[in-house]
Parts: structure tokens; C-alpha cells; sequence
């Protein structure tokens, strides 16, 4: 009974069938007027102990509750994921409309100084060269 409710737990659980299992008695004689009904008794009231103590003698089930937890743990992380997601999408659409926004801004500019006869061209710079310079 001790090593169950240490943890040392065969494949199976931690209940009276473990216990008859480990103790190599038959499981009926731990029920009604058997010789050990009333270590049935004692392993029941001592596992109930330290379950409402928080401990879990049973590993499966601490393994359960673990896995619960960390499942928990990872949905909302994917759910901030997600959102973070959703975030930068909006924020992406937002940069592109603003950048075409302004190409057709630049764009409109540049017709209008195309079109403009106040703006002359400055001369080509001559490269011929006349003579040596030394």
C-alpha cells in the first residue's frame, strides 16, 4: 500500500485492483466481509487523503492533468498567434495602399512637370578638347 501511494504505480492505476495486484491477493477479498476489506478501506481513505492534499499518487492522472494544462497553455498561445497574425495583415494592407497611394502622387507630379514649359534644359557640357594642357 505504501509503494502505490508513493507512486511506485504498476500500468493500470492506483486503485484496490493495483493494490491486490501488489499484495498477489485476490481482488474479492478486499470487499464485504473478506479478511482484507478493511485495507480496502484504509487504501481508499488514504488515497482520498492525498488527493485533497493536491498530490496524485497516480501518475496517469498527474500525467493527465499535466497534459490538460499544457493543452490549455497552447490553444491560447495559438490564439495569440493568431491574433498577432491578423495584426500584421491589416498592418501589411494598410502600408501597401499608403505606398501605391504615393507612386500615384509621384507619378501625378512628374506629368505635371513634364508638362510645364517654364522648365528648360541646360546645354550638354561640350568634350572636345582643344590643345594639350600640359
Amino acid at each position: 500500500m505504501d509503494r502505490l501511494l508513493r507512486g511506485e504505480i504498476p500500468p493500470g492505476g492506483c486503485d484496490v485492483k493495483a493494490l491486490a495486484c501488489e499484495a498477489d491477493v485476490d481482488r474479492t477479498a478486499f470487499y464485504g466481509t473478506h479478511p482484507y476489506s478493511h485495507l480496502r478501506l484504509e487504501f481508499e481513505r488514504r488515497v482520498q487523503v492525498l488527493q485533497d492534499a493536491g498530490e496524485i499518487p497516480d501518475r496517469r492522472e498527474a500525467q493527465i492533468i499535466r497534459l490538460k494544462a499544457e493543452n490549455s497553455r497552447l490553444k491560447d498561445r495559438l490564439d495569440q498567434s493568431e491574433q498577432r497574425n491578423d495584426e500584421l495583415s491589416d498592418f501589411r494592407t494598410q502600408a501597401l495602399a499608403q505606398l501605391a497611394a504615393q507612386h500615384e502622387e509621384m507619378a501625378r507630379l512628374r506629368e505635371t512637370a513634364a508638362g510645364t514649359s517654364g522648365i528648360r534644359r541646360l546645354p550638354t557640357p561640350r568634350t572636345t578638347i582643344i590643345g594639350s594642357c600640359s
